[in-house]
């Protein structure tokens, strides 16, 4: 009776390998569903998960669960984009009610980031970036259906989007796994190193943000200085 309670307070829900492990090419999809679709995701491994379990796809691998390539792909892509999708839905209906309920600080700077990426990009390039960007992903959809974009914008963008994040992660993961032996001994500075690439994207966004927000406070004064 207490087996199956014990095993699900053991998942560990920000660990990508803990999560396979546990649930499988079922787990990627679940997750990615939350990630993209519900605000309430925006903590969960992304990245880290999908690259993961392309690693631990290919044949050969020595630890964690022994997962199949087809099996990810599939799962991952239908998560990702019946997520984003329903992260529209939601917006549409409830629009920043959604956002302004929420008191999580990292929420409000990803929902303020996601609204300048669709102000300086437009709706087809913020939308496939957002992919790429922990937290701007989580809220982008639900933004973008409150601001009203339009829903063939959208679906045409997000499924190219999440189909290039998913994909391409998985087989990052696979390509890696396939040509180094034994990596999956060194998984945990492997996904260390994926999380930290994932959150390039979102520091360069904000270096630029600081570099633009300097340069109309610098113009002004040099005006005077030339009369």
């Amino acid at each position: 009776m207490l087996t199956q309670p014990t095993t699900a307070l053991a998942v560990n829900l920000l660990d990508a390998s803990s999560l396979l492990a546990a649930f499988g090419a079922l787990g990627i999809a679940v997750v990615l569903f939350a990630e993209t679709g519900l605000l309430i995701g925006f903590f969960l491994p992304g990245d880290s998960l999908l690259f993961t379990a392309g690693l631990l796809s290919r044949a050969g691998a020595h630890s964690g669960p022994r997962l199949d390539l087809t099996q990810v792909l599939a799962a991952a892509a239908v998560g990702a984009l019946v997520g984003a999708q329903c992260g529209y839905v939601l917006g549409r209906r409830g629009g920043r009610a959604l956002l302004t309920r929420s008191r999580n600080r990292r929420l409000h700077e990803g929902a303020a980031r996601a609204e300048e990426l669709l102000g300086r990009y437009g709706h087809a390039r913020a939308i496939v970036l957002a992919r790429f960007v922990p937290v701007v992903r989580t809220v982008l959809n639900p933004l973008a259906g409150a601001l009203g974009v339009p829903p063939r914008t959208f679906a045409l963008w997000q499924t190219a989007g999440g189909l290039v994040w998913t994909v391409g992660l998985i087989l990052g993961g696979y390509a890696l796994g396939s040509a180094v032996p034994n990596v999956d001994r060194y998984l945990l500075p492997i996904v260390a190193a994926i999380v930290l690439l994932s959150l390039l994207p979102l520091a360069l966004e904000l270096l630029r943000g600081r570099r633009a927000a300097k340069t109309p406070a610098s113009g002004p004064e040099a005006d005077p200085g030339q009369g």
